[in-house]
C-alpha cells in the first residue's frame, strides 16, 4: 500500500464567515477522498468569530486533523499545500501548492492578487467569474525608482473553477415551523446578506436601493406584500439592529405615500433555521440586487425551497443560476463608487448596475402572476440540486486532483532550486522584462 501523501490546507476553518464555510467544505471533501493525510493549519478572517467547530458538533471531526507546528521544529515539505484565502496571501510552502479563492466581485483584480496566483501552481476558483476576472486584470510594472517598464503583470498558472457545493441535508424542502406571526403579509420578498460600506446605491449588495425600489413600486398599492432583511453589518449586537433599522427609515423617507411594510430579521441564525425561513409559506421569492459576487451561496441554498429567485445577471451566481429558470436583471457595468472601494475594490474597475425599470416590471409581475412562475423554480431547483451539490464538488475536486497532482512532486523538485535562489517577489520579473 502506498503512503498517502500529506496535504496541508491553510484556511479560517473554525470562523463564522464565507471563507469558513468554504473551508470547511474543502477540508470536508479531502477527508472523505479518503486518499490524502490531512492537516489543517486554522487561520483567522478579518473580524469574524471563532469557534464554529465547537458550536457544530457535526463539524468536531476536523479537530483530528488540526495540526500545530511547534516553534523552533523543522517539518518535512508536505507533498501538497493549499491555501484558502485571497489571493495577495498566496505562499507557496509544498512541492505542489494550490491556491483556493472566491476572487473578487467587481471585474478587476488588484496586481498583488495576480502576482499571488503566479506564485502556485493551480488556483481553483468559486465561478468562473472569479477565474475570468483573475485572467482579465493586467498591469505594467515599472521600476520604483527610474520608473521605467520592467514587465507587465498578468495571470500565468493554471486555473480551474471548483465551485462551492450545496449541503443537501440542510437545504432542502420542509415543512416551516419557525414563527413570523408578526408578518401580517401573506406575500413576502425576503433578502439575505451582509450590509456593506457604501453610500446609497453603491453598497456591494445594493440594499439601499432594494428598498427604495420596493417602497417606489408598492406604495399606494391596496394589496402591498412586504421586504424581508436578513441582515445586518457584520454582527450581531443591539447597536447595529438599531442602526440598520435607521438606514432603512431614512431611505423610507425618502419616498412619500402609503408604503409596503420592510421587516428586519437580525441576529445568527442556524443553517437550518435559515433553511426553514426559505420554506416559509410567506417567503415567495428571494431577491438580491447584487453588484457583484465570487460565487454567490445564499442563492444557490434558496433554489432548494423551489421558489423564484429575482437577482442581477452578472458574475458568480450565473453559473448555478439560469436564464429561462430564474428571473435575471438586465443592467450594466458601472465604476465600483468611492464610498465602497477598499484595497481590494479598486478605483477604476466596474461591476453591475441594475437597470430599474426592469426590476419595478420583475417585482409587479412576480407579485401579480406568482403561479406562472413556480414550474421555473422547481426546475431552477432540480438543476441546481443535480449539478451544484457537495457530492458534485467532492467528485470534482478528485478529478481536479488527480489530473493535476498525481505527478506534481517529481516535476516541481525540478524547479525548486530556481525559485529559491530569486527574491520572492522578483520570482515572475526576468521573465518578463521587456528589452
Amino acid at each position: 500500500k502506498m503512503n498517502k501523501k500529506t496535504v496541508i490546507i491553510s484556511c479560517p476553518i473554525d470562523t463564522y464567515s464565507g471563507y469558513g464555510a468554504r473551508s470547511r467544505d474543502v477540508v470536508k471533501a479531502f477527508v472523505e477522498l479518503n486518499k490524502y493525510d490531512v492537516k489543517i493549519l486554522p487561520q483567522r478572517w478579518g473580524n469574524t468569530p471563532w469557534g464554529f467547530i465547537e458550536d457544530h458538533p457535526e463539524w468536531k471531526f476536523l479537530n483530528n486533523h488540526i495540526f500545530q507546528p511547534q516553534p523552533n521544529q523543522q517539518y518535512p515539505k508536505p507533498d501538497v499545500w493549499i491555501q484558502i484565502t485571497i489571493p495577495n496571501e498566496f505562499v507557496p510552502q509544498g512541492h505542489y501548492n494550490i491556491g483556493i479563492t472566491a476572487g473578487i466581485e467587481s471585474n478587476v483584480a488588484p496586481a498583488d492578487w495576480v502576482e499571488g496566483c503566479n506564485r502556485m501552481n493551480l488556483i481553483l476558483g468559486s465561478s468562473k467569474h472569479t477565474i475570468d476576472v483573475l485572467k482579465f486584470s493586467k498591469f505594467q510594472k515599472h521600476d520604483n525608482n527610474t520608473k521605467q517598464l520592467i514587465g507587465n503583470i498578468e495571470l500565468n498558472v493554471k486555473t480551474d473553477v471548483l465551485f462551492e457545493g450545496l449541503n443537501l441535508e440542510v437545504y432542502k424542502p420542509t415543512d416551516s415551523t419557525l414563527d413570523l406571526s408578526n408578518i401580517r403579509e401573506s406575500f413576502c420578498f425576503l433578502f439575505v446578506g451582509v450590509w456593506i460600506q457604501g453610500d446609497f446605491g453603491h453598497d456591494r449588495k445594493n440594499i439601499s436601493l432594494l428598498i427604495k425600489a420596493f417602497c417606489e413600486t408598492f406604495k399606494n398599492k391596496a394589496k402591498q406584500p412586504a421586504l424581508i432583511l436578513k441582515t445586518s453589518h457584520g454582527n450581531g449586537s443591539y447597536m447595529d439592529r438599531d442602526a440598520i433599522l435607521n438606514k432603512i427609515n431614512n431611505i423610507k423617507k425618502t419616498v412619500k405615500g402609503r408604503l409596503p411594510n420592510i421587516y428586519l430579521l437580525h441576529g445568527d441564525f442556524s443553517d437550518s433555521e435559515i433553511n426553514e425561513l426559505y420554506n416559509h409559506k410567506k417567503v415567495k421569492t428571494m431577491i438580491s440586487l447584487t453588484k457583484g459576487e465570487g460565487f454567490g451561496r445564499p442563492l444557490l441554498e434558496f433554489t432548494q425551497a423551489k421558489k423564484p429567485i429575482i437577482t442581477t445577471g452578472w458574475s458568480g451566481h450565473i453559473d448555478f443560476l439560469k436564464p429561462d429558470m430564474s428571473i435575471l436583471l438586465p443592467g450594466s457595468l458601472g465604476d465600483v463608487h468611492p464610498s465602497a472601494q477598499n484595497k481590494w475594490l479598486i478605483q477604476g474597475s466596474k461591476w453591475f448596475d441594475v437597470d430599474t425599470m426592469a426590476l419595478g416590471k420583475a417585482l409587479k409581475s412576480i407579485h401579480k402572476n406568482y403561479k406562472t412562475y413556480i414550474h421555473k423554480a422547481k426546475q431552477q431547483g432540480n438543476f441546481a440540486k443535480e449539478n451544484f451539490s457537495f457530492e458534485k464538488m467532492k467528485e470534482l475536486l478528485g478529478e481536479i486532483l488527480e489530473k493535476n497532482v498525481t505527478e506534481a512532486p517529481k516535476r516541481v523538485e525540478l524547479k525548486l532550486p530556481k525559485l529559491q535562489k530569486v527574491g520572492e517577489s522578483k520570482k515572475e520579473l526576468p521573465k518578463l522584462q521587456k528589452i
